[in-house]
């Protein structure tokens, strides 16, 4: 997902689209961005702020706050339950008479699509880029222990869902802060609920949609060259109206294939050149390692390490934010603890497989030089060190890292890029449309309106540089996790309850095999 290539494409234009010329296009642009930078910037410097004198996010702090006591609470379930899980995945249990709309394949796969992106292409290059290798080891930390928030919080999402007559479900925070507040007797569940629920509509239009639009023109045009940015959101909004109408089971037809597809082709190409490369894996392990705990160097040693570490481990995979709860809430089960196990996947995939393989090429391929005059990691350009990484040089350092093997991986770069930032646009049409149907109530017009204000985004993301649109969007995605945590920290003792009693029925083969 989300919010790791800062750095947007020049405007072609929504004004240029429409026949005006580019002074006007361009002036349209900065008075947007003008609006929105003097209105919510205090917002975004809010949910952005670093705790004092550290340079470490206080939302980053707050995820993994809640991630570490999840994982001691539940006795560090993702390491228990990995192995059920992967039964879970392959339908082992899943009786196709249970309500619900999709299975735990397809459920873990729309989610992982809303959350595997650019973060995991752009974004560890420039943890890794600032950080140091070390910072490897802090994501992968903080990704194991996400695992335990998303089992509690998708648990939840399950257990409180609402099942429809016409067999769709709906499900998600605002549906367990309400109806699990009021199970146990808590008060302002429902203003959190709706709290949440803006928060996500608005992340939706932004980091979910326009960032991703934006992107995906800015790799198009790279490859095929320059041309009007309206094009190609004008292309994407079709194809994504065309999935979203579906519903959800279109949506999950759509990821299942895109998500394995990409996912295995990219970290198959890391294996590849990880193992060309076999006499370094030890040299890079030992630097990961040393990078870590060695409280000197680039950017404070390890103190550098640790904060990009976990600044991407949470930025990337979404653990405590809410977001994947709505996607697993549609799942075929008459079990909420099983779907919890299954999402407990999600940050093992994305953080400790994905982002893991981007790094280790960069680092086993030599791409990054230390500047002897900083002691900071830079990458390089014709010889000459660019210390400065933004997400666009966290690309072209994943590219250059990747192409230094495979001189073609810039196209298959692109592609990802694509596919990636499309099926991202699709699971979080369905998370703000989810969000929508709470606020406003369900039925075809309501969801036909959101569809089409979505599209329109997407259309928009192409064709303008809304740096601070985009930015509000991004603090509105992690304000949803200020909200979500609180909510699980009170819920959590119902999952613990969910969890014992299914363990103890899995163990006593009262819970059996479909297949």
């Amino acid at each position: 997902m989300t919010r790791h290539a800062r750095r947007l494409v020049p405007a072609t234009l929504l004004a240029s689209a429409l026949g005006a010329g580019p002074a006007l296009a361009q002036g349209l642009d900065e008075t947007v961005n003008q609006i929105f930078a003097n209105s919510t910037g205090w917002f975004v410097a809010f949910i952005f702020a670093d705790f004092p004198g550290t340079g470490f996010p206080w939302i980053v702090g707050w995820l993994v706050a809640g991630a570490t006591v999840f994982t001691i609470y539940f006795g560090f379930v993702q390491f228990r339950a990995f192995p059920h899980s992967i039964a879970l995945v392959r339908g082992d249990y899943s009786d196709p008479d249970d309500a619900g709309e999709v299975s735990h394949f397809q459920a873990l796969a729309t989610a992982l699509s809303g959350t595997v992106g650019l973060g995991n292409i752009a974004g560890v290059a420039v943890a890794v880029g600032i950080g140091g290798p070390g910072a490897t080891f802090w994501m992968i930390l903080a990704g194991l222990m996400g695992m335990a928030s998303k089992f509690t919080e998708c648990t939840l999402g399950v257990k409180y869902r609402n099942e429809y007559e016409d067999g769709h479900v709906s499900g998600g925070p605002m549906y367990y802060m309400t109806k699990g507040f009021a199970e146990r007797g808590i008060g302002g569940g429902k203003f959190m609920a709706v709290l949440f629920s803006i928060f996500c509509i608005l992340g939706s239009f932004g980091g979910g949609n326009m960032f991703q639009s934006n992107q995906a023109h800015a790799q198009i045009a790279n490859v095929v060259g320059d041309y009007p940015g309206w094009i190609t959101g004008l292309v994407f909004a079709a194809i994504v109206f065309l999935v979203i109408i579906g519903g959800l089971k279109s949506i999950a037809q759509v990821t299942e294939k895109i998500v394995p597809f990409m996912g295995i082709l990219y970290v198959a190409t890391a294996l590849v050149i990880i193992l060309m490369n076999f006499d370094m894996i030890g040299t890079a392990f030992r630097q990961i390692i040393l990078g870590a705990f060695t409280w000197d160097g680039a950017v404070g040693g390890a103190t550098g390490a640790l904060i990009q570490g976990f600044r991407r481990a949470a930025f990337s995979n979404e653990a405590g934010v809410g977001s994947a709860a709505i996607a697993h809430s549609a799942v075929r089960t008459k079990e909420p603890i099983t779907e919890g196990f299954v999402s407990l996947l999600e940050p093992f995939i994305d953080t400790v497989v994905i982002c893991t393989m981007t790094a280790l090429v960069i680092i086993i391929t030599g791409q990054l030089v230390t500047d002897p005059a900083t002691g900071m990691f830079v990458l390089t350009e014709d010889g000459s060190m660019v210390q400065t990484l933004s997400g666009n040089s966290g690309v072209a350092l994943t590219s250059d890292a990747f192409s230094s093997t495979f001189g073609w991986f810039r196209y298959i770069l692109a592609l990802a890029v694509v596919l990636f930032a499309f099926s991202t646009m699709i699971s979080w049409s369905y998370y703000g449309l989810k969000a929508w149907t709470f606020l406003f109530g369900e039925g075809h017009k309501k969801e036909l309106v959101f569809k089409v204000i979505f599209c329109i985004f997407t259309w928009i993301g192409a064709a303008a540089s809304l740096g601070p649109v985009i930015d509000f969007s991004d603090a509105a995605i992690f304000a949803m996790a200020v909200v979500n945590i609180i909510a699980l920290y009170l819920l959590m003792p119902i999952v613990k309850r969910e969890m014992n009693s299914y363990m103890a029925r899995l163990r006593s083969g009262e819970i059996r095999k479909f297949v």
